[in-house]
């Protein structure tokens, strides 16, 4: 859970630089969108590992409650805060993954070049204008 939140700080961080709004990293959009993604990658990486701390700690409970061996006073139920752990892993998961699909796509006939310039025809005199 502690590297879920470094994770998630250090995310909110990127993400704030790969904003539209912002002038840090310049005014490049591609370079803005490609910072944008790192940052939900970044979201993501954070949300799973929230999401592995609170089901590890759910996998000890359920097999601390059904261990015969274990004290009645020492056993643990589900409370409210094992249910938002995993709905705010869930949340941060979906949010990198919304961030992480803003990437601005090139239009199909976009080949990163430009179109070959042709002549114009040539006319007989210049002083053809109509």
């Amino acid at each position: 859970m502690v590297v879920s939140i470094i994770l998630g700080v250090f995310a909110m961080g990127v993400s704030t630089m790969g904003m539209k709004c912002t002038n840090c990293g310049g005014n490049d959009k591609v370079k803005k969108a490609r910072i944008a993604i790192v940052g939900g990658v970044i979201f993501l990486l954070g949300g799973l590992c929230a999401l592995v701390g609170a089901s590890w700690y759910g996998n000890q409970i359920v097999k601390d409650f059904y261990n015969p061996f274990t004290p009645v006073n020492t056993k643990y139920e589900f409370g409210a805060a094992i249910f938002v752990a995993w709905a705010g892993a869930s949340l941060t998961i979906l949010g990198g993954a919304l961030l992480s699909c803003s990437c601005p796509r090139r239009s199909p006939g976009y080949g990163g070049q430009y179109a070959k310039r042709t002549k114009a025809p040539s006319s007989a005199s210049n002083k053809e204008y109509v």
